[in-house]
């Protein structure tokens, strides 16, 4: 009779809270994370209110409600194990219901395994209480993705890194570079006359001006979006990752885009003049006087495109090609932000053309811009072939040759700026500006910082555009072909063990740093189960600029190369080597297409296994198999070391 008294308070105080607290005082926050093997791991987070606090798991017969989880899976999948909690709740004993009660305080994340793919529908129940309330029960419905849907989830994650930020920031600054162009600039003052025209009211002509930005936005962004938006309609992620996979590691598209980039260069110095087809401009100009309203500025923002084309078209190359390096939705993004830059002027000078007046008129220095331009399109571009020379491994431009050309090109920039190198439509320089003083002192003392790399020097701040250090054939300081070759190093142990850097494709790969490792993740795990050491498992590739940063910057840490060096086998998954494997290493997907190349191969394993195609991706496995955490760019060192530490 007792209980049954107290449990009739209980609720009586419950629905009494009903009415004067409706709050849940409770925020929850999921997630799902990638085990390996088709293992998942969802979690739930709770925050609670200050002075509140949520039940744990229970169960009571007679008591508070405790908090409580179900789930609706997929067909074929499967929970695995109890729900954990990252924390021991607190434990007091009830003078009421007489049992002990466990509560949780401040945040707690509850953690359930699950075994398959597809989308799982989770419901949390639960009742929140303070020292004189408690809430009624409440409930809330989650849907979560394993598999496919996580993929995007991690890309996403990934996507917000500094990678994303710093392209959104280069397609900014080139987009406010193309205004300076002989092929833009002189335009702006003829778009202003068109919003002066016509018995429009100023609020009208605003309008129109702004439309016009967001319509050279469209026509630069929606094609780009359209396209990815197809081909991930058409196949999924896979598609869209592998097209975006073959436009930043084929030789193909990269010779085609080295070779672009060396065109437009001479172009831009003045060897001849890229222009589109007279008539595609002319037919978009005659529709701008022809229609009136909206219509009449569309074609306007069109025939501004087309025109402008000879001077943005390398411009938007090099942001496009350097996008397609990251996650699928970030050409769009920096598309956005680079068209953006691009037609804000535009916009300001059309609603506001007092503006204009502080404008510096047309002359020489338009031209000397488009050559600088030119000298930069030429650096750039050899990293397309520098690119397609790693992934195939034809051993052509080695670090020492990349950065010699660089040398010279940056060199020969600084004597233009000077006034010592002159090209086809430079007007006379009869003394040096300020300005072009100070872009060739600041362009100088570039080419005296990378001189230095010739012999060694690891010059982080380049690392992700130069060729590995491992390609480079003389480093100061390193042994040379004259001295003494070491002794030959066992392939396997006395039980037969592969042992680091003996294994399959390592006469070919190398790690950096002078580590040694694995390519073969079969290898790599036999090798840790042999030493009892975790694996860490590097998803990389020869044309990631983002790995070759954090081997630059975080790697090279003294604490974290000792680590690495010491405490874990490593692997390395290169995932576009072009190599072809022996055919016994073949891998045929589930659709049926068989992947025969080290790339391709290591690729696929990444997605079905972890749901993510952009690289670096870093995972940690014990000696037993188990997945123990996963890592993607991040070039904070300090939780680079935390994170090591935390499975040592």
């Amino acid at each position: 009779m007792k209980k049954f008294l107290a449990a009739l308070s209980a609720c009586l105080l419950s629905l009494a809270s009903l009415f004067a607290q409706p709050q849940t005082h409770v925020s929850w926050k999921t997630g799902v994370e990638p085990l390996g093997d088709g293992l998942f791991e969802i979690t739930a987070t709770a925050k609670m209110d200050a002075g509140w606090h949520i039940y744990d798991l229970g169960p009571y017969e007679f008591g508070p409600n405790p908090t409580a989880f179900s789930f609706t899976l997929p067909e074929g999948a499967s929970l695995e194990g109890e729900m954990s909690t990252s924390k021991q709740a607190h434990k007091y004993y009830d003078d009421i219901f007489e049992i002990n009660i466990g509560y949780f305080e401040g945040e707690v994340t509850f953690s359930q395994k699950v075994r398959g793919s597809g989308q799982v529908e989770m419901t949390v129940e639960w009742m929140a209480c303070d020292e004189n309330n408690c809430t009624p029960l409440f409930d809330e419905s989650f849907t979560l993705q394993l598999g496919e849907a996580l993929a995007q989830d991690n890309r996403a994650a990934g996507a917000a890194s500094g990678s994303l930020w710093s392209m959104i920031l280069a397609a900014i600054l080139w987009g406010f570079a193309a205004l300076l162009t002989p092929c833009v600039f002189p335009i702006i003052p003829m778009t202003v006359s068109f919003f002066m025209k016509g018995d429009y009211k100023p609020a009208q002509n605003r309008f129109r001006a702004l439309m016009y930005g967001v319509f050279i936005i469209l026509l630069y962004t929606v094609p780009i979006a359209v396209l990815i938006l197809v081909t991930r309609l058409i196949g999924g992620d896979a598609v869209t990752a592998d097209i975006f996979n073959w436009l930043a590691t084929h030789w193909l598209p990269n010779i085609i885009f080295f070779l672009v980039f060396m065109v437009f260069a001479a172009s831009f110095f003045g060897a001849f003049e890229i222009v589109l087809p007279s008539k595609l401009s002319n037919s978009s100009d005659a529709q701008v006087d022809k229609r009136k309203g909206l219509g009449g500025v569309f074609f306007l923002a069109l025939t501004l495109v087309l025109v402008s084309f000879s001077c943005t078209g390398p411009i938007v190359g090099t942001v496009l090609i350097n996008a397609t390096q990251g996650e699928f939705w970030a050409p769009i993004v920096t598309m956005l932000a680079f068209s953006l830059a691009f037609a804000l002027p535009f916009v300001l000078f059309a609603m506001f053309p007092g503006l204009l007046k502080n404008l510096p008129k047309s002359g020489g220095w338009l031209n000397t811009v488009k050559v600088v331009l030119g000298f930069i399109e030429i650096a750039l571009g050899f990293k397309f072939l520098s690119t397609a020379d790693q992934v195939y491994h034809w051993g052509l431009l080695n670090r020492e040759v990349y950065l010699a050309i660089w040398i010279v090109v940056f060199t020969l920039l600084g004597f233009y700026l000077l006034g010592k190198l002159k090209f086809k439509f430079d007007s006379d320089v009869k003394y040096i500006s300020t300005g072009r003083l100070a872009l060739a002192i600041i362009d100088f003392a570039f080419v005296v910082w990378m001189i230095p790399g010739m012999f060694g020097a690891p010059l982080k701040a380049l690392s992700g555009y130069l060729p590995p250090m491992e390609t480079q054939e003389f480093v100061l300081g390193r042994q040379g072909a004259g001295a003494t070759a070491p002794a030959p190093v066992p392939s396997v142990d006395a039980q037969g063990v592969v042992l680091p850097g003996t294994g399959k494709y390592s006469d070919f790969l190398e790690l950096p740093l002078g580590l040694q490792g694995f390519f073969d993740l079969d290898e790599a795990k036999a090798y840790s189960a042999a030493v009892g050491k975790p694996v860490f498992l590097d998803f990389t590739g020869h044309g990631c600029v983002n790995c070759r940063e954090m081997e630059s910057r975080v790697w090279s840490d003294p604490q974290v190369l000792g680590m690495l060096a010491n405490d874990f086998v490593l692997c390395a998954l290169y995932c576009d080597d072009k190599i072809k494997v022996d055919q016994k290493d073949w891998v045929v997907t589930d659709s049926g297409k068989t992947l025969k190349t080290l790339g391709k191969i290591n690729s696929h394993y990444a997605m079905t296994e972890y749901g993510v195609a952009a690289q670096p991706f870093y995972v940690l496995i014990s000696p037993s198999g188990e997945v123990l955490s996963t890592r993607s760019y991040d070039l904070d060192v300090e939780a680079f070391k935390t994170w090591l530490s935390s499975v040592k």
